[in-house]
């Protein structure tokens, strides 16, 4: 994985090229991580999925098509997963908010604490010592990627190990994966720590390490922290409340109105635009957003590459805006007198709350906030309540709801 072709039609390469391989190959070898360069039993596809350059409907399909249900089952459940964590984190937004206070607060002790600051800035330069996690550190850094088992790994010797704030390696992750998105990073970070699944946090183990690395490592277990009970003990009041999904206002197609792209959601053209009055459309950087630290280059450089792929699939001339002040949105729609934006639904996470910060200006302006919510979201997100094994009990039906017949 490299920060390559940020393109719809890249999406679609790499989809057709690993279709023959989502079946029982993928089942019996998604688990292995073979190291940089060689991740060639899983798909790759995940950045593209997360900017919806590649729909997830697509994904399914194709691997329903070249397997069957029954071989398909694993990769499709996989890909479900990062819509169950999307649908999750949609339904307790606070956990959110409580990820980005809390990192906060993270930050301020690193400023005054040299000792954590010289410890986490070991781990994220790869000079702990423990060859395997700094293998790990540095090709996160190196690529925007790292296979999901690792990425496992990494989180629990980083939290149980090395006994570091578990919101600064979300956060650093957050920084440099190409596919990071706030639900699956975050909730990720969570269910290693045992905050997701209360209790039962997720141990690095060195049999395991050895096994699913091909021997490229071989850690002693005694370099390993023996986990027996996770971080819910920082969260004495459990889990907040189920919350109701945030209602959309839908867009009138009579009324003026201003595109607007970001890179929740690349594929505006399935939106049927030829059915409204467009007076401007413009893409919206906001990877910065992700971190009060910097951002990595190449996650930059994605996303404004699959903005510019998205705005030229959309046909419409568009401006570039920045999301820095919340007020320039207001700005961008009054200059072309449109009464409403419109974009892709945008899910929990820093963008959500820089349009919140938004809102004051638009109302202001007389510019109503429209959004398209897809159907696969709306098929799968009121099942995202609880565990995932809800949402895996309801895979047939959802899947007889959102794909073609």
């Amino acid at each position: 994985m490299t920060d390559g072709i940020a393109t719809r039609k890249e999406g679609e390469r790499l989809l057709a090229a690993f279709a023959p391989r989502m079946g029982r190959r993928y089942a019996n070898g998604r688990n292995t991580d073979h190291g940089p360069g060689a991740h060639k039993a899983v798909s790759g596809l995940s950045p593209y999925v997360r900017r919806r350059l590649v729909l997830e409907s697509d994904v399914v399909t194709a691997a329903l098509a070249a397997h069957g249900p029954l071989d398909a089952e694993k990769f499709v459940q996989e890909v479900i997963w990062r819509s169950y964590f999307k649908g999750w984190l949609e339904r307790r937004p606070q956990v959110w908010t409580s990820f980005r206070d809390g990192l906060e607060s993270d930050l301020s002790d690193l400023d005054r604490d040299r000792r954590l600051r010289r410890e986490v800035e070991r781990a994220m330069d790869g000079q702990t010592g423990l060859d395997y996690f700094d293998a790990w550190a540095t090709e996160l850094v190196d690529t925007g990627y790292l296979h999901n088992h690792a990425r496992m790994w990494f989180a629990s010797i980083w939290i149980f190990t090395l006994g570091l704030p578990w919101r600064l390696g979300a956060d650093f992750f957050y920084r440099h994966l190409l596919d990071g998105d706030a639900a699956s990073n975050t909730l990720g970070w969570r269910w290693v720590a045992g905050l997701h699944t209360r209790g039962k946090p997720y141990p690095a183990d060195a049999q395991n390490i050895a096994t699913f690395t091909a021997g490229r490592f071989s850690p002693r277990p005694g370099d390993l922290a023996h986990v027996t009970r996770g971080l819910e003990a920082t969260e004495p009041d459990g889990l907040p409340s189920v919350m109701p999904l945030r209602q959309v206002v839908l867009p009138h197609s009579h009324k003026p109105t201003a595109l607007l792209i970001t890179d929740e959601d690349c594929r505006v053209e399935d939106f049927g635009l030829g059915g409204f009055d467009i007076r401007t459309a413009a893409t919206l950087t906001s990877s910065h957003l992700r971190s009060p630290l910097p951002v990595a280059d190449m996650v930059s450089r994605f996303e404004q590459a699959a903005l510019a792929d998205a705005a030229v699939r959309a046909g419409i001339p568009s401006v570039s805006l920045r999301a820095d002040d919340p007020a320039s949105l207001a700005n961008w729609a009054c200059a072309a007198e449109a009464t409403q934006i419109v974009t892709p639904y945008i899910t929990t996470g820093p963008l959500r709350d820089w349009l919140d910060l938004a809102k004051p200006a638009l109302a202001a302006r007389g510019i109503t906030f429209c959004e398209w919510r897809r159907d696969w979201d709306s098929a799968i997100w009121p099942h995202a309540t609880a565990g995932f094994f809800k949402v895996k009990q309801q895979i047939p039906h959802i899947l007889d709801q959102v794909l073609p017949t």
